[in-house]
């Protein structure tokens, strides 16, 4: 009894023991840790090489238009801009349209700089490919970029890209325009596609052919001058219309043959088609091409009010932000190019809902018989595309 009893007394003094061994094993662990980085904890591990989440990318295309009394970044005197575009030479005699600039709410949007952009664009070519709207928004960049000056460091390069045909003696018809800059061997151009696919006679030999518009075709010009591309910004929208295909005698063409799905043959069906096939193509190309940036820019909206063009359609509204001022939503309104682009390295240049909010600013009536609701006055919403476009590049 005495021995078991004695047992029992000294068995909380082994817990004791092994109590405190215990506490200075902990002890010698959490000090090697501290002096030897290879000793960690998983937790700490993850918290040490785990690379910082990339900062947020700027959706410019959410913000406001605010009033700004700076003056345009050109005048109308400016020799790259269509005569027809510049509203101040109309007898149209408000100019508010002029006054207010784009302000994005989530980042800052850098002050348009020419010479800070021909520095960025250095021994670079930057293209615009697409329809009338394209060719506004290359002439607003050529006016900004010389703030609609005439100047020698301006070269016409349009002969090198076969841009000239000549019609009858003296006359030229441009299929394309381009300027190369000398000081920084920049060149600016714009060729005409109007739905970005390729074209071709099915019969070369007869002049009043029809043409093969391959909608799973891209634009010669984009394939044969990729390689000296380094911005690329492409648009199609306002041509994909049965009657415009038919004035362009057109015929569409899938996999070398006419078209006879009828599925593809609705031409709202054939543009998604050509949308996703050619940001499809470009993303593949860009894996080879790795200085080259693409933006599909979205539709520019049209503001054909009580009617459309061929209906009596005006837009006659004189006052600025009439229908708001703001665009907070995230995604695009142009949901076509934005389901193309996602989850591609081209990018989107979203113009659409911020230049809805500006029947204001088209041609409209002035010094036209008709109303023209789908150009934009020049000076006007164009720049902003091209400040949201020098902001990403």
């Amino acid at each position: 009894m005495e021995k078991k009893g004695g047992d029992s007394f000294r068995f909380p003094g082994k817990l004791l023991f092994l109590a405190v061994l215990a506490l200075v094993f902990m002890t010698l662990l959490l000090r090697d840790r501290d002096r030897n980085p290879f000793i960690s904890s998983h937790e700490s591990a993850q918290n040490q090489y785990t690379t910082p989440p990339p900062a947020p990318v700027c959706n410019y295309a959410k913000g406001r238009w605010v009033a700004d009394s700076r003056p345009p970044l050109y005048t109308v005197g400016c020799k790259y801009m269509q005569r027809n575009w510049a509203c101040r030479l109309t007898n149209r005699t408000d100019f508010s349209y002029e006054d207010y600039r784009w302000q994005p709410i989530d980042c800052k949007m850098p002050e348009f700089e020419p010479s800070d952009f021909l520095r960025r664009m250095q021994d670079k070519t930057v293209a615009f490919i697409g329809d009338s709207l394209s060719r506004e928004q290359f002439q607003s960049m050529m006016c900004m970029l010389t703030r609609g000056e005439g100047s020698p460091d301006v070269e016409d390069v349009a002969d090198k890209y076969g841009f000239l045909k000549l019609i009858r003696k003296g006359a030229y018809h441009h299929h394309g325009w381009a300027y190369r800059f000398r000081s920084t061997n920049t060149t600016i151009l714009h060729t005409w596609s109007a739905r970005l696919c390729d074209r071709k006679p099915i019969n070369a030999t007869d002049p009043n052919t029809l043409y093969a518009m391959h909608l799973d075709g891209q634009p010669a010009f984009i394939r044969e001058n990729l390689n000296q591309i380094n911005v690329l910004v492409i648009n199609t929208a306002h041509h994909w219309s049965k009657t415009m295909v038919n004035m362009d005698k057109e015929v569409m063409y899938v996999n070398g043959t006419p078209v006879h799905d009828k599925f593809l043959r609705n031409i709202e069906n054939a543009k998604i088609f050509k949308v996703n096939n050619i940001v499809k193509w470009l993303d593949s190309e860009l894996a080879s091409h790795p200085n080259l940036q693409v933006f599909f820019r979205t539709t520019s909206p049209r503001h054909f009010f009580k009617g459309e063009w061929n209906t009596g359609g005006k837009c006659d509204n004189l006052v600025p932000m009439t229908r708001g001022s703001e665009v907070l939503g995230d995604e695009s309104s142009d949901k076509i190019v934005a389901a193309a682009v996602q989850g591609t390295r081209v990018k989107i240049l979203d113009i659409t809902a911020l230049s809805d909010l500006r029947d204001e600013a088209h041609i409209s009536h002035y010094g036209h018989k008709a109303n023209d609701c789908l150009h934009w006055c020049l000076p006007g919403v164009p720049d902003t595309w091209n400040e949201l476009l020098s902001a990403q590049v």
